[in-house]
């Protein structure tokens, strides 16, 4: 009995599916526009977006400058964009907003042109273009569009689009420290903080900068060692002032004394360096 139903269903599912395909092949062999676009919207209006999308697109060529070309490319738009299509709607709604800027459907339009930025953004793992681009494309949006019912959405998709570019120039920086190319690792933290100084990782950044200066002094020729030394305490001190509590503390201590250390019998009697 089971078995049966669920052949029952399986068949619906390929009947109807059959008719949605035919739909759209009759409105398109029709050689009739109106019929396409009327059958489009019928499509468009029971959230068939991909089959409706079909339509679109088939008459589109037969509507370009008419004054239905504006709601056939939004509703096409809408319909890649609500099919994950990001994209393919991110280039339509890109042409649509610089072609129809006083269309009706301009405000939502951008919206979606926004969001399918932020949908692209990849992991912070991966190169973060598409992240830039995304705030860029919300903060537009958010500054023509003030009184929109999603700015508060939009305010938290910056936030966590900014958060990636942050854990990536963290990313960047720390790579240059776990493959031991400490020159390297102290100016991308640097960076890093400079443009991030809000970030998250700001204790850990610092933590490593001093531990790549101690780390670069300790492995660096001896006539470069003094000076870098003293660089490294510049960075410690750095930390200390800002993070006292760290749960680094013990371990930078310790390589601020070897420092010191150093320093120190590099002195001459009268207190200048060798």
């Amino acid at each position: 009995m089971k078995r049966g139903l669920g052949y029952m269903l399986v068949m619906v599912v390929a009947v109807m599916t059959v008719a949605a395909c035919s739909v759209v092949n009759n409105a398109i062999k029709s050689g009739d526009p109106q019929f396409a676009y009327n059958q489009a919207l019928a499509l468009y209006d029971q959230e068939k977006w991909e089959k409706a999308s079909s339509l679109f697109e088939a008459c589109r060529h037969i509507y370009m400058g008419t004054p239905r070309e504006d709601t056939l490319t939004f509703y096409n738009a809408r319909c890649k964009f609500k099919t994950h299509r990001w994209d393919e709607a991110a280039m339509l709604l890109d042409e649509y907003r610089r072609k129809f800027a006083r269309s009706p459907f301009i405000e939502d339009a951008e919206g979606m042109y926004a969001l399918c930025h932020y949908y692209m953004s990849p992991d912070p793992e991966r190169d973060q273009t598409m992240t830039t681009q995304a705030i860029i494309a919300i903060t537009e949006f958010m500054s023509r569009y003030p009184e929109s019912e999603n700015i508060d959405e939009f305010e938290e998709m910056i936030d966590k689009l900014t958060h990636k570019l942050m854990t990536k120039s963290y990313m960047n920086a720390y790579t240059y420290y776990k493959i031991g190319r400490y020159k390297a690792a102290i100016v991308a933290f640097k960076n890093a903080m400079k443009k991030y100084p809000d970030s998250p990782y700001s204790e850990d950044m610092l933590y490593y900068t001093t531990v790549s200066a101690y780390k670069l002094a300790e492995n660096s020729v001896e006539e470069k060692q003094l000076d870098r030394y003293i660089a490294m305490l510049d960075h410690y001190y750095s930390f200390l002032d800002l993070y006292p509590e760290s749960k680094h503390l013990k371990e930078v201590e310790r390589m601020a004394k070897d420092a010191r250390n150093f320093i120190d019998k590099n002195r001459t009697t009268d207190g200048s360096m060798l």
